[in-house]
């Protein structure tokens, strides 16, 4: 009967609490999302391609003809797209580019669903490919929250209401809300749940690494492809081998643009410690500058300079306050530091020091799918790096491998 009632669950229930998304239109530029990623609470900005005919439609059809999301971006995509050799050197420039040149080709990561679909179909497109899938929602914004959007929205044309035609909204579902929701009833996948990842099988060998004595600029496309996998880059020391840290988009996100300064001129482990340390060390600050100025990259310094010295690279009409709740506040490490002076300041390290050397979210090859999920959840990421006792690295275990052995369970339910 349990298991029938975990069947009989559809991608709506996921979508409980959830916020709408922010959303902006593909004629935006760069410049514009940016100055939207800095003003909302929110990671990510989905992108859409509307015609917006307000004339009486049925639901279906106009998420079908009228608007379409097409993608997602976050801080990332801008960091690493500006660290491109021609655009560090003319940064202004670059942020005057349509917001289209950081979207994937990769269709398949964004799906539009109907909320009826079912959790089992959910799985499935996750393992197809799928990272994110748009969920329409009933419009629960309050006059003065749209009154809030309204005024934004004069101020940047580009900038996509949130709610589309009728009311509705749109939620991300996507694989950690899945697994989160899959945990909750972790009891009627006994045994398997106990197994360890090793016997399981879904410790992947093919990693993204970089050197900790490396140019940060070489793991450019690593960090760009653990982006849009929702994974991350293992830097290792080539002569032992061993796991030193990581060099991860969930973190990257919640720095500022002239984290793209950082990339151009430090070493991978230098780096690290600029993304990873609840704000980047003086001395790397004065190495960054000091790096800029022997290049020659003039306008990547004086957004450096100004970053550096608290001046707002936005204007302040375009802020929005803070609005997390305290549960929100206690489920991310983030939360306490996402936010300064409106703008990304950098986040406190959420770095699982599980070992004397790997300052990463890691687990070993005995241990159980469980306990993985529980470590992965707990510090919001997608994936856990698999290391031997003496820090090697063996693998990664991510959460659509271990969608596909819950997914090979509940076929055992239904058959």
């Amino acid at each position: 009967m349990a298991a029938g009632r975990l069947l009989a669950h559809e991608v709506a229930d996921l979508c409980l609490g959830k916020p709408p998304l922010k959303s902006l239109s593909i004629s935006a530029t760069v410049r514009d999302a940016l100055t939207v990623l800095k003003s909302i609470d929110d990671t990510h900005l989905s992108i859409w391609s509307c015609c917006h005919n307000y004339s009486s439609v049925s639901h279906q059809s106009f998420i079908k003809n009228d608007c379409q999301c097409i993608g997602k971006i976050c801080m990332v995509d801008i960091i690493c797209y500006l660290s491109k050799e021609n655009n560090i050197k003319s940064p202004s420039l670059a942020l005057d580019s349509p917001v289209s040149v950081l979207l994937s080709l990769d269709s398949v990561s964004v799906r539009h669903v109907d909320r009826a679909t079912s959790l089992v179909e959910a799985i499935d497109l996750i393992i197809e490919g799928a990272q994110h899938l748009v969920v329409p929602i009933s419009s629960r914004s309050t006059m003065n929250s749209r009154r809030k959007q309204s005024s934004l929205h004069q101020e940047l044309s580009s900038f996509a209401p949130t709610t589309h035609s009728g009311g509705i909204e749109f939620c991300w579902v996507t694989q950690e809300d899945v697994i989160r929701f899959l945990l909750s009833s972790i009891a009627l996948f006994s045994p398997t749940a106990a197994f360890s990842v090793e016997s399981l099988g879904i410790i992947s060998p093919d990693i993204l690494t970089v050197n900790y004595d490396s140019p940060a600029s070489s793991a450019l496309g690593a960090i760009m492809t653990s982006l849009v996998d929702q994974t991350s880059v293992a830097v290792i020391d080539d002569d032992d081998g061993l796991l030193i840290g990581e060099i991860s988009p969930f973190t990257l996100a919640y720095c500022d643009e002239t984290a793209a300064a950082a990339i151009s001129t430090l070493s991978a482990g230098d780096l690290m410690a600029y993304i990873d340390c609840g704000g980047p060390p003086e001395e790397i600050m004065n190495l960054v500058e000091a790096r800029l100025k022997e290049r020659n990259l003039k306008g990547m310094l004086d957004e450096f300079l100004a970053y550096s010295s608290g001046i707002p690279l936005i204007p302040s009409e375009f802020s929005s306050p803070s609005s997390s709740s305290s549960e929100d506040d206690e489920m991310s490490p983030y939360s306490s530091t996402m936010k300064a002076n409106n703008r990304f300041s950098r986040s406190s390290s959420y770095s699982a020091r599980i070992t004397r050397r790997a300052e990463a979210i890691v687990c070993y090859p005995g241990s159980s799918l469980v306990a993985v999920m529980i470590q992965a959840i707990t510090h919001r990421v997608s994936y856990v790096w698999v290391i031997e006792e003496d820090c090697s690295v063996v693998g990664i275990v991510r959460f659509s491998r271990m969608l596909e052995i819950f997914r090979a369970h509940l076929e055992r339910m239904i058959n």
